[in-house]
């Protein structure tokens, strides 16, 4: 009797001990959740060989995409929201020459800089757009104030830029956008446009070349805070020589950004019109939601498969729920970089 009484009485401390361990068990697994945050941030994507950068221009870029990443990664760790993470994280790149975004944007066939950009929420998914705005400083942070503060998600050229003014975003005169550097590769694009042009059999095959040739790229980023949110945006200058108020798929959401709570974040950077046409951004959550694929399955499957099929060029920055990331690009480069809940920090320019 005292041996079945003494059994008793150990299945009982069992069963107690389980059931006092079991709701700490679930707290750590929502403590971990609740702290997994990463970022990634791209600053375009193309024929990008070491060969043709300097040592110079190879650490300024790297310099910089870290000074990006970390602007974003501080906010995150310390809390902040990964709308002000994208945000702020951008317009580090905004603010520097050597992207084609802001202050670095390329020029038009009008000599004039037309910038775009475009920002998603992924909690709630509501979205934010600007297209061909001429004096409005950081494009990012008025596509955010146009999905905060109006009821539309796109917004274009001298409208967008009335509402940027009323809003109070900082305004500059266009002509801060100039750099030597982006004036001079247009001018040798025009250089060749009228040289080509005198070969009447080759007229139709250089304009081709030519828009395969110039210089396009966006930066972008996509964060996840300690919140499980995820937001991604994206900012461009365009394609160099770009002519009729062409836009890209920077502003595009689905093309050149996308964000889901449920699946992932992403930042596209490429030939815009072949994303636009694949809707490369929306694909690969889609993938993840209704085919249950990975990320990284995801992104291979667009990038490498179905946009180079189509023939585009580019690449993604994604970020999925759980802190997964994935550089993915068909190029022979992208300028990217990321950082994890960790702190390790990734900056990368070359296909390795």
């Amino acid at each position: 009797m005292k041996k079945v009484l003494f059994i008793i009485l150990i299945f009982f401390i069992s069963f107690s001990c389980k059931n006092q361990e079991e709701p700490a068990s679930k707290e750590k697994v929502a403590t971990i959740k609740q702290n997994a945050f990463a970022i990634i941030i791209h600053g375009g994507a193309g024929t990008i060989l070491k060969e043709n950068l300097s040592i110079e221009k190879e650490k300024a870029y790297k310099l910089k995409l870290e000074a990006a990443v970390r602007t974003g990664y501080a906010i995150l760790k310390n809390g902040g929201t990964s709308q002000q993470a994208v945000v702020k994280t951008i317009q580090v790149m905004e603010a520097s020459p050597l992207f084609n975004a802001g202050k670095g944007a390329v020029f038009t066939h009008k000599e004039t800089n037309e910038l775009d950009a475009s920002f998603m929420d992924g909690e709630t998914l509501n979205a934010g757009a600007v297209a061909g705005v001429m004096n409005v400083k950081s494009p990012i942070e008025l596509a955010v104030k146009i999905m905060t503060d109006s009821e539309h998600v796109m917004l274009s050229g001298s409208g967008a830029s009335a509402f940027a003014k009323e809003k109070g975003l900082e305004m500059v005169d266009p002509s801060y956008f100039y750099t030597e550097r982006r004036f001079k590769s247009l001018q040798r694009i025009k250089n060749s446009i009228k040289t080509e042009l005198n070969k009447d059999d080759k007229k139709a095959a250089f304009y081709d070349s030519d828009i395969k040739n110039a210089k396009f790229g966006t930066v972008g980023c996509v964060a996840l805070d300690k919140n499980g949110n995820i937001a991604a945006g994206t900012s461009t200058g365009g394609m160099t020589n770009k002519r009729w108020g062409r836009i890209g798929d920077a502003p595009i959401i689905g093309s050149g950004t996308y964000a889901n709570n449920k699946t992932c974040g992403v930042s596209s950077t490429g030939w815009g019109e072949y994303f636009i046409r694949s809707q490369v951004a929306y694909d690969i959550s889609a993938q993840m939601e209704y085919k249950n694929r990975s990320l990284k399955e995801a992104t291979k499957d667009v990038i490498q498969n179905k946009l180079t099929k189509l023939g585009g060029t580019g690449g993604v920055v994604a970020l999925d729920k759980n802190g997964n990331m994935s550089f993915e690009f068909n190029t022979a480069g992208m300028y990217r970089a990321s950082m994890d809940a960790q702190g390790e920090l990734i900056v990368k320019i070359y296909k390795e």
